[in-house]
């Protein structure tokens, strides 16, 4: 990444970043949109808040820079305040909790974390739990079935993993009700907005009651689930604590749960927008797998990743970037980089290889991702077998986009299953 003229930050376009993606034709059409930006510069000016911080756009940087020891997930690691718990003295114990989570430390705190977590979060734990997740997604379109007209998101995205997480943690079986139904209500998309997150604090005190209360359950009567696995998890005597443990199931619910859902929803809208790759899935039911990795890619169900923070001083395509400095990462511009992908505007089910960035990549690659995955893997085939003749039920332009850049998802999608 370093280059041989000399760097400068003197002619960077300046962009409002967030009002530009977040237009309705942006959220439409988002390949147009990230071409803009990349057009405007691989590094452009943003002023977020109070501060500035560099969006890079450019697949090639977007990579390197996810694996660069260089760059930080914890802005402490550049202010040389050590492992001081992050917040201010005023933020609530919840928003602590959050802001305390994996997803923000770097190593070794990040290291030492994701072992213990990965300890109990085991890829045999996520594939025992296809049989389940496939009578899962049936039960969700049997309901459906019942219906004229169905909403993929309502009926089936958005019920499909609050039922797979809540079994998976090992909810009881006669709170399993309450706990959907609260969770449905802290993951609300317009709960990422300051008005939604103040009306939505009452919800996030009583999930967190919840957990603790599983917690000290599966301490006294350990069973065969994640919560159990996560408070057993050890590592050379170290085991989680109860604040760890209680900000790991936070960050699982958060961050797995959209992902699907968005994954779901975007991608049933992406194969109905495109029939000749819907007939080539159903004709090959076994291409499912590169469908899945098309969908991350060309839809894009998470745009960008938590803020990075520049320990030492480096140069991104000529442009110098001071120590300290916040940079916006663009998951999705990356992803639809005709530098990258050829024919990117394309939807295509059979490409590969595919080196899309939807999860992440590196040592913060999203834990979750198995799990998002095996649910997708269920539900769009049963979805695609069950309702041979599905299509949309409005018209494509009248699709709503929830409003937020860090993920891309429908907040509804009305759809006819029978002709």
């Amino acid at each position: 990444m370093k280059t041989a003229s000399a760097p400068s930050t003197t002619n960077l376009v300046r962009l409002d970043v967030q009002r530009e993606l977040d237009r309705p034709e942006s959220r439409a059409d988002p390949y147009s949109a990230y071409a803009r930006l990349r057009r405007l510069g691989p590094v452009l000016r943003w002023r977020s808040g109070f501060s500035d911080t560099y969006v890079i756009t450019r697949h090639q940087d977007v990579v390197s820079l996810l694996r660069d020891p260089r760059i930080a997930n914890d802005r402490r690691s550049v202010s040389g305040r050590g492992g001081a718990p992050a917040g201010r003295w005023w933020m609530p114990a919840i928003m602590k909790l959050l802001i305390n989570s994996m997803v923000m430390k770097d190593p070794p705190d990040h290291r030492r974390l994701r072992t213990l977590v990965q300890k109990a979060f085991t890829p045999a734990r996520v594939d025992d739990l296809g049989d389940r997740v496939e009578q899962i997604t049936a039960d969700l379109l049997d309901a459906a079935a019942t219906k004229p007209v169905i909403d993929l998101v309502a009926d089936l995205a958005l019920p499909l993993p609050l039922t797979v997480i809540s079994e998976m943690l090992g909810v009881p079986e006669p709170q399993r009700v309450e706990f959907r139904a609260l969770l449905a209500r802290v993951l609300d998309p317009n709960s990422a907005k300051l008005s939604g997150f103040i009306r939505n604090y009452p919800h996030m005190l009583r999930l967190n009651r919840f957990l603790r209360r599983l917690v000290r359950l599966r301490r006294q009567q350990p069973g065969d689930d994640l919560v159990t696995a996560l408070v057993q998890a050890e590592e050379d005597g170290d085991r989680l604590g109860e604040d760890e443990l209680i900000s790991m199931v936070f960050l699982l619910l958060f961050a797995g749960h959209e992902t699907t859902v968005n994954l779901i929803g975007n991608g049933v809208l992406a194969l109905l927008q495109h029939p000749d790759q819907l007939q080539l899935l159903r004709a090959r039911p076994d291409l499912i797998d590169t469908a899945i990795d098309e969908m991350l890619r060309f839809t894009n169900p998470v745009g960008t990743v938590s803020p990075r923070f520049v320990r030492e001083e480096l140069d991104i395509a000529d442009v110098r970037i001071p120590r300290g400095s916040t940079l916006t990462l663009l998951l999705a511009s990356a992803n639809l980089d005709d530098a990258a992908f050829p024919d990117a505007h394309r939807f295509d089910i059979t490409r590969t290889p595919n080196r899309h960035v939807g999860f992440g990549l590196g040592p913060h690659y999203c834990l979750g991702a198995p799990l998002a995955r095996i649910e997708a893997r269920a539900a769009i085939p049963a979805l695609l077998q069950r309702f041979p003749d599905l299509r949309l039920a409005i018209p494509p332009e009248s699709v709503r986009w929830r409003s937020n850049m860090g993920l891309r998802g429908i907040e509804s999608l009305p759809l006819r299953t029978s002709a």
